[in-house]
Parts: structure tokens; C-alpha cells; sequence
């Protein structure tokens, strides 16, 4: 399935860390679920969507800088969101949306904390 594939890639290259992400792939990847989330005819996971559009804008004005808390906000409110979205996932990937949430909570705190 497309979608755990998705998720799997994406778990791993966030264990990994921010910083062993190439922005290139980190645009990639968002724009893939941004697509995917989108599309899916459900409100919770559209508002997700709109926030990784929200994180590709703030990704985009690396020219200017990267707003480091401004992204660690983003990542938060999307590790929030996806902790939400886990709850009523299916069985079968559950587990996998719940590290995901983790990760991204505890990337974005990283992030806000750069002031």
C-alpha cells in the first residue's frame, strides 16, 4: 500500500533526525502527502494537509533564512494532529502514526527552542 509505504519512509528519515534530511526530499516528501491528504474527502486529514502546506511555505524561504521556531511550531501542531488522526486509524498502522507524531512533536520542540 502506498500510503504505509509513505509513512514508512518517512518515519525512518525523521529516527534519523532534521538535520540528515536534504531539503530537496523534505519538499518532496511533504508535497506527496499534502497530495495524498488532500485528496482523501476527510476533513481531519485535509486540516493536516493544509498545516503541510503551511510547513513547504515556511521550507520555501530557506533564500531569507529558515524561520527555525516558526517550523518547530509547524512540526508540532502536525505531530498534534497526526496523534489525533492515530486514534481512530486503522489497526494495522496505528502504531506507525503514533511514532510519527512522536517524532515530529520532538523535532519541533528542538526547533522552537532556537530562538
Amino acid at each position: 500500500m502506498i500510503f504505509t509505504d509513505l509513512l514508512n519512509a518517512t518515519t525512518h528519515s525523521l529516527s534519523n533526525g532534521l538535520t540528515g534530511i536534504p531539503l530537496s526530499a523534505a519538499m518532496d516528501n511533504t508535497e506527496t502527502w499534502q497530495q495524498h491528504l488532500l485528496q482523501s474527502g476527510e476533513p481531519r486529514l485535509q486540516d493536516i494537509g493544509r498545516e503541510i502546506g503551511n510547513l513547504q511555505s515556511l521550507l520555501s524561504e530557506g533564500d531569507m533564512g529558515l524561520n527555525a521556531p516558526a517550523i518547530g511550531r509547524s512540526l508540532s501542531m502536525l505531530a498534534s494532529q497526526t496523534a489525533e488522526a492515530a486514534n481512530t486509524a486503522p489497526t494495522e498502522i496505528r502504531a506507525s502514526l503514533t511514532n510519527l507524531s512522536d517524532l515530529l512533536l520532538r523535532a519541533g520542540g528542538q526547533l522552537e527552542q532556537k530562538a
